[in-house]
């Protein structure tokens, strides 16, 4: 293997996903490990240091847009290759305002994915084939409306959020943010006073609504 081989990351909660990505992946490069949800896939890329992360939006603990956000804050060179089964082009368009270098559907052939880590490597862009990469441009130019949907929360209450709708309870969401209960549930009634929510349960369609946590 190539002394300048590119190091890779799969964050990716479906285990056989993950590791057809690693079989497919490391005929050319280093890929340096997996992970199965995003709070895991930050500590590993600030430990590992890869040059790209191929990585799903939907995962537990922490989505991953929001973990590919806080990766590229502390590592800006690094590559997100998100590889999602979801084909909403508004979703396309965030993902790359983001941080994100590639955008591809798991339904992609093998070929296309080693394409996209080419692409990146080479300081471009990718985009899945399927998607149409006209209406992606345009939201990301006319990204008013999803800059400010997305700062109604705090990067803090949107990880709280993915939390609680994820069934946690407060003190489990206090244990993994490192947080008080009493924290914990100022945050959500700030969050609740923020969205107009009356109930839980509208907080988590929220959540939903918005990608914070799959359906």
């Amino acid at each position: 293997m190539p002394n300048n081989c590119a190091r890779i990351l799969i964050a990716d909660d479906h285990t056989l996903v993950a590791e057809m990505c690693k079989k497919l992946l490391e005929r050319e490069f280093e890929v340096v490990g997996i992970v199965s949800n995003g709070r895991a896939m930050v500590r590993a890329a600030t430990e590992l240091k890869p040059d790209v992360i191929v990585v799903d939006i939907t995962m537990p603990l922490l989505n991953g847009l929001d973990a590919g956000q806080q990766v590229k804050e502390l590592l800006p060179a690094v590559k997100l290759v998100f590889l999602t089964m979801n084909s909403d082009v508004n979703l396309a368009a965030e993902a790359f305002r983001r941080g994100a270098s590639a955008y591809l559907l798991k339904t992609c052939s093998a070929s296309e994915l080693m394409t996209a880590v080419h692409e990146v490597m080479s300081a471009r862009s990718y985009m899945a084939q399927t998607l149409c990469k006209g209406d992606v441009n345009y939201r990301r130019r006319n990204k008013r409306k999803l800059v400010d949907e997305d700062e109604r929360l705090t990067a803090r209450q949107r990880e709280v959020l993915q939390l609680f709708a994820e069934g946690k309870v407060m003190k489990e969401i206090g244990d993994i943010l490192n947080m008080t209960p009493r924290t914990v549930a100022f945050h959500k009634y700030r969050m609740m006073e923020t969205l107009g929510a009356k109930t839980g349960a509208e907080l988590v369609r929220y959540a939903v609504r918005h990608h914070i946590v799959a359906a």
